[in-house]
């Protein structure tokens, strides 16, 4: 069992805060909790930060400030959802660690969110001090891959075949796929999608200069194990490369103390 967090001791927490902060003509729901160093936690595409309240508690205990931007659209959050970049999702996160104090924070994206986490570090430097990103794909993938992400989250489907995909996509054997059925937002899923499209690769491929923790999940399909060491060989020793096994791309819901683990033995050794 991992040091850092039981996941039957991650009762809601009583210092769990929300506030909003105002980002231009956005306003981002933020939740927070716990005391030092900063750490941010971006969700996945068309999904709410709310899947992290099991890994949020265990970063906290461990002795960090974390923090929650919940995507515009979701829960509290607004803002313009047309015609947005990767850079415009940056802006927001940049916005919520300036308020927090102006950091630096380490920033974690899972899936999609790892995209914003990256172009958050190359668009604001001096507010980042390192980039996790879990389940993170290859640089290339089968378009079917992104096709089932978006089946999954047609709350128009069926439930059983949206959990056709969910298993497919997102869950190892063994894993109940069912805790996913909630929590998508038809309209971010669309929004989220056109700013990535409308974002060149290259602009956030590389997360700036900052160190980078690939947190891969060793049964996801968008990251197949020949790929394990893609991203450090591209861009040499600042990245850190961590398996979890029994996990595919969903990831946080599966694997929670591990993930948890894994960023807290990481982050100890940032030096900035």
């Amino acid at each position: 069992m991992s040091p850092f967090f039981s996941p039957d001791s991650a009762p809601a927490r009583s210092d769990r805060k929300r506030e909003i902060v105002v980002c231009g003509d956005a306003r981002i729901e933020v939740i927070a909790e716990g005391a030092g160093p900063l750490v941010v936690l971006l969700p996945s595409r068309g999904r709410d930060s709310e899947d992290y309240d099991e890994v949020a508690a265990g970063i906290a205990k461990a002795g960090y400030r974390v923090l929650r931007p919940q995507p515009r659209g979701t829960c509290r959050s607004t803002g313009p959802m047309k015609r947005l970049t990767l850079h415009d999702y940056a802006r927001d996160v940049a916005a919520v660690i300036g308020h927090a104090g102006g950091g630096p924070a380490v920033v974690a994206g899972h899936a999609f969110g790892n995209w914003v986490a990256r172009m958050t570090a190359a668009d604001h430097p001096r507010l980042v001090r390192g980039v996790v990103i879990l389940a993170a794909a290859a640089k290339t993938y089968p378009k079917a891959l992104a096709e089932a992400v978006t089946r999954s989250a047609d709350v128009t489907l069926p439930d059983a075949e949206r959990l056709k995909y969910l298993r497919a996509t997102f869950f190892a054997p063994g894993h109940d796929a069912s805790v996913w059925l909630k929590g998508w937002y038809p309209e971010v899923n669309e929004s989220q999608f056109a700013a990535g499209l409308a974002t060149e690769q290259s602009e956030w491929w590389s997360a700036g200069n900052a160190p980078l923790l690939d947190l891969q999940a060793a049964l996801d399909p968008f990251k197949p194990r020949g790929t394990t060491n893609e991203l450090r060989d591209e861009l040499g020793e600042r990245v850190t490369i961590a398996v979890i096994p029994g996990a595919s791309h969903a990831l946080i819901p599966e694997q929670p103390a591990a993930v948890v683990e894994a960023i807290v033995v990481w982050m100890r050794k940032l030096t900035r």
